[in-house]
């Protein structure tokens, strides 16, 4: 069995349940990352649904408008962190799928854009499986620019950014972050607008959207499952020995299971 990242071939499925302190499930991912460097985890996907968060990138935390862009974030009900990893400011709550896959690497920054390239075409694949007329590319404009953003196209045109992924690498470790975004985005839009607006730094707040917004009624439970789907169809994916989804979320696609559902 090959993978697209040509990763594990296996990895162990951890589901955390819907919490309520965002800096704890940003810290969540690092600590694992460290685990698996150690050896004392095996290669990890983890998903979750987050508590509405809006992780600043480091240089945004050193502009001057950053008390101010903090501020505004908590206004609106969002925790204002500061990822270790690289972009600008991201918003996301439990209307997306955060999806942190961890591996350990001899060498964890050689391939750092290969596995860019390899998850955008996979995350965009998955939204294709829910009806979504996704692509690999920066829509211009967006939030947190990036090469390797997965947007949504409206008539043959990209218009909205559905994915955001960002990389953490430590001694004998990768950990891949992806933010898909599924439902309601207005809050999202919201709060990015006001965030934006105290750092200083242009965006086109249109293409904040969400895979709703060009596949009606796609929810996040679905996504979640096409998700797994399209995982296990590349690597072996080892269940949790007790079951911790979040209430009303699928069960993890049959480890089995061979291609796109």
């Amino acid at each position: 069995m090959s993978n697209p990242w040509q990763g594990a071939p296996g990895l162990a499925l951890v589901p955390d349940p819907v919490g309520d302190d965002a800096a704890a499930e940003l810290d969540r991912g690092i600590g694992l990352l460290r685990e698996v460097a150690a050896g004392d985890r095996p290669p990890t996907l983890r998903l979750y649904r987050p508590s509405p968060t809006v992780a600043f990138g480091q240089r945004d935390a050193r502009l001057p408008g950053f008390g101010d862009a903090a501020a505004a974030v908590a206004r609106h009900g969002f925790a204002p962190l500061v990822r270790r990893a690289g972009g600008r400011a991201a918003a996301y709550h439990r209307g997306c799928l955060v999806v942190d896959h961890i591996e350990p690497a001899p060498d964890a920054v050689a391939g750092t854009r290969a596995r860019f390239a390899a998850f955008g075409q996979f995350f965009a694949g998955v939204l294709a499986d829910v009806g979504l007329d996704a692509h690999v590319g920066e829509v211009p404009g967006e939030y947190c620019p990036g090469e390797f953003s997965v947007h949504g196209r409206r008539g043959g045109v990209p218009v909205i950014k559905l994915v955001g992924t960002a990389q953490r690498v430590v001694a004998g470790a990768w950990l891949f972050s992806s933010v898909i975004v599924v439902e309601d985005a207005a809050p999202l839009r919201a709060v990015l607008t006001d965030a934006y607006a105290a750092l200083g730094l242009p965006w086109l707040p249109s293409t904040a959207g969400a895979a709703e917004d060009l596949a009606p009624g796609v929810t996040v439970d679905a996504v979640e499952h096409a998700l797994l789907a399209t995982y296990a169809g590349v690597v072996s994916l080892d269940a949790p020995a007790s079951d911790t989804r979040p209430s009303g979320a699928p069960a993890p696609a049959s480890p089995s299971a061979s291609g796109r559902s």
